[in-house]
């Protein structure tokens, strides 16, 4: 008998005892649909942490401050120390993409009449684009751009009138606009305080230069600049307060700070662990928050997809009894083929196509409910189940495309693993038994 008689066979042998297999379909459909559904909540849960965790900072950048106490001794001299080689090392580790020293100082910032006041970031800006920077407005810094300041998104609405403590609700513009620089925190004031103990810190002119696009994340809370110019206004600010402004040391040039990207995010935890462990770093990065919330949700999914897995686990005893008590029914169709000559491999073969086929049916089934159940969870449901687990994902379900194929994998095998052990009897029944007893 070949395979195409053998699948018409099955298909005819299935049709004629209809209530019984649609019993056995429907419940592999709710096994399929239970397991599917329940981890496709894991799986929004997963997409909500990391929106929710991306609005923190960037999830590709890893802030690496120095520890100049990790050398234990003179080989690993350089352990924890933040400079141009260790830059260069930092550079050559699998999975990262640009590196940066970072130098930062809060102060003032005028434009027009109009005061903030912020963080001043000193970057090296030939690799600002790979660190996936862009602009909403103007356009990116250049090392050409003396003082000129790249805005954070949010920077424009923070501005307002000293003078007559005014805030706008607009954006200021700051685009193309002149930027006057200082620590004064009394900057644009007419009136200022004086005595012996006030400072007179300098005053620099740059230019508004563009607007970052990111608007979730710590980079729209701060402004951004060349590193040299952060670093002369600096060591500028450090001599008005009569500070020693010496940067040069026995490993030479030093900074306190560096970001580190990767373009993967698969593997920030691996960086992580070479610059902690190997290079004596400290490092933050938002996926340490992710790691903690990714194992909730694991666990989560694990305990869904545990209750759906005990749903299929009945679906299976459902189809192996409906296939026993077939061949109850078949005995005498079963001692004809064997009579006949029909081999026992093909007799074996055709329950557990049967059983497979009310499985795969049964998945098929069960996977168009599962996504027309995670359409109108996610259209219903979205806003209330955001609220109440704290996430800030605009989908309560989703289905990745390997989970449908492996759930209808899985409800196939299930039918064919309930199959086996009545195929087995189908095949080791007595012929001429089979026929007395009819």
């Amino acid at each position: 008998m070949n395979f195409r008689d053998l699948i018409d066979l099955c298909f005819r042998n299935l049709l004629r005892r209809r209530a019984r297999t649609i019993l056995a379909v429907v419940g592999v459909v709710v096994g399929t649909c239970a397991i599917v559904v329940m981890l496709s909540i894991g799986y929004g849960l997963t997409a909500g942490f990391e929106e929710q965790i991306s609005s923190y900072g960037n999830l590709h950048l890893i802030q690496v401050s120095s520890n100049s106490g990790a050398a234990t001794n003179e080989a690993d001299d350089l352990k924890g120390i933040i400079n141009d080689k260790t830059l260069k090392t930092m550079d050559e580790i699998d999975g990262v993409d640009a590196v940066t020293p970072i130098v930062s100082e809060y102060m003032m910032m005028q434009v027009g009449k109009k005061v903030t006041s912020t963080e001043f970031v000193g970057i090296d800006t030939e690799v600002l684009e790979k660190f996936n920077y862009e602009v909403k407005e103007g356009r990116m810094i250049t090392p050409n751009d003396k003082y000129g300041v790249l805005f954070g998104s949010s920077i424009p609405t923070w501005f307002y009138n000293p003078n007559k403590n005014e805030w706008s609700d607009e954006p200021h513009d700051v685009v193309d606009e002149k930027v006057i620089i200082s620590a004064d925190w009394e900057l644009g004031m007419k009136k200022k305080s004086s005595g012996q103990d006030k400072i007179e810190y300098p005053e620099f002119r740059g230019k508004g230069i563009g607007v970052l696009a990111m608007e979730n994340d710590e980079s729209a809370y701060r402004v951004y600049m060349n590193i040299e110019d952060v670093e002369e206004i600096q060591a500028a600010n450090k001599k008005a307060r009569k500070e020693s402004v010496t940067t040069m040391g026995r490993h030479g040039k030093t900074y306190n700070q560096a970001w580190v990207y990767v373009e993967d995010i698969d593997k920030v935890q691996d960086v992580i662990e070479v610059l902690k462990e190997d290079m004596g770093y400290y490092t933050y990065s938002p996926t340490d928050f992710l790691t903690a919330m990714q194992d909730t949700a694991n666990m989560i999914q694990l305990v869904l997809g545990g209750i759906g897995g005990i749903s299929l686990f009945v679906a299976a005893l459902g189809i192996t009894n409906t296939m026993i008590m077939s061949i109850y029914e078949r005995t005498r169709e079963i001692g004809v083929m064997k009579v006949i000559g029909a081999n026992l491999k093909d007799i074996g073969k055709m329950f557990l196509i049967e059983a497979g086929l009310i499985g795969f049916g049964g998945g098929i089934v069960g996977l168009g409910i599962s996504f027309l159940i995670s359409f109108l969870m996610n259209h219903f449901l979205a806003g209330l189940m955001g609220e109440m687990m704290g996430t800030m994902s605009s989908q309560v379900s989703i289905i990745p495309w390997y989970v449908a194929i492996g759930a209808l994998a899985f409800a196939t095998f299930v039918g064919v693993a309930a199959g086996y052990l009545p195929a087995k009897r189908a095949m080791n029944l007595s012929a001429l038994e089979s026929l007395r007893n009819e």
